[in-house]
């Protein structure tokens, strides 16, 4: 597995309110897994009291949930039917987080995204608009859906997604860790090819960089902790309007994804 990793406070702003968290682990012997590698990414959502607060509380509550139950779930020998599955433990890890942020952080709130990724299978979880994609050659394609006010405009024909990209209240979020009431969440399963790569990034990267450009950096760079200080780079060049954090991931690979290896 080849990982990199960036977070910036961007050009506009005094504070980072991102939070990043990037583990990886291996077990080699008579059970021997694949490598497993654990990302999480929360944006605080500005104009909310203490946003950097909700973000790490978040990203520490909810991985803390994921390792305390993810080797049951991934033992074979010791499976049990009464044994959460992998997106029923990301989902808890996520309640527990916004009950954590509900009760420690009155005011606050923060988007939050992980991705528990095993070999060549990507487990993601999702709240905001912090997004996940898979960068390949060929494209950018998005997995996750935000939680936008516009977004959900443009799905009901509303408005349309150029004029979403220009909207004032473009990040305003009818769904986010530490909003009153029960917390939805949304899980993918994606399985990689050879030559993908998994990208997590907040809107501080997505809104300033596109996709065109983001597969050109990724494809040309020699690794994709380069690709992450590359990809921070360009939206600071734009502007750097936003805090903008960056996680790249992929299983066994070696230089840049235009090798394909």
């Amino acid at each position: 597995m080849e990982v990199g990793w960036a977070t910036d406070v961007g050009r506009q702003r005094s504070l980072n309110e991102d939070a990043v968290l990037v583990m990886e682990a291996w077990q080699e012997g008579h059970y021997a897994m694949p490598p497993v590698g654990l990302f999480l990414l929360a944006d605080g959502m500005g104009g909310h009291r203490a946003g950097e607060v909700a973000s790490a509380l978040a990203v520490r509550t909810a991985a803390r949930h994921i390792l305390q139950n993810l080797w049951a779930a991934l033992s074979d020998q010791h499976h049990s039917a009464d044994e959460p599955s992998l997106q029923e433990v990301l989902t808890d890890a996520f309640r527990r987080a916004h009950e954590a942020v509900t009760g420690r952080v009155p005011g606050g709130g923060t988007t939050l995204l992980c991705a528990l990724l095993l070999g060549d299978r990507a487990y993601i979880a999702n709240v905001g608009d912090s997004r996940a994609y898979l960068v390949s050659p060929q494209g950018c394609r998005q997995i996750t859906r935000d939680h936008s006010v516009v977004d959900m405009m443009v799905e009901l024909g509303q408005m349309t997604a150029e004029e979403a990209a220009r909207h004032p209240q473009r990040n305003v979020l009818y769904r986010a860790v530490g909003q009153r009431g029960t917390l939805e969440v949304d899980t993918f399963i994606c399985t990689l090819s050879p030559g993908e790569v998994l990208l997590l990034c907040s809107d501080g990267l997505w809104e300033t960089v596109g996709g065109a450009e983001i597969v050109r950096v990724v494809t040309a760079s020699a690794s994709l902790q380069e690709a992450c200080d590359t990809l921070v780079e360009k939206a600071n060049q734009a502007g750097g309007r936003d805090n903008i954090s960056v996680i790249l991931a992929a299983p066994g690979c070696e230089g840049s994804v235009a090798s394909g290896v």
